[in-house]
């Protein structure tokens, strides 16, 4: 579990940085990096508590990357 957690936290991380240099995003590197670690670890400890999930640890915290990217600053947005 240890390793899955590190390893959501990695793949997270790299969607945000990639997500802001592409220009699919425009929150900052950090921020980003942030928002996309935050819904890792999000949907992360769903599938540990309710076995939520859409395969892979891996596909999980892609998905629950972009997914944050999307939701988190649209909403905030004016």
């Amino acid at each position: 579990m240890y390793f899955t957690l590190m390893g959501t936290v990695v793949i997270a991380g790299i969607v945000g940085y990639a997500a802001e240099k592409t220009g699919f995003t425009h929150n900052g590197i950090i921020p980003s990096i942030i928002i996309c670690i935050g819904g890792a670890f999000l949907f992360f400890f769903l599938r540990v508590m309710f076995g939520i999930g859409f395969g892979s640890p891996g596909l999980n915290a892609l998905i629950s990357s972009v997914g944050a990217l999307v939701i988190v600053p649209t909403h905030w947005r004016r």
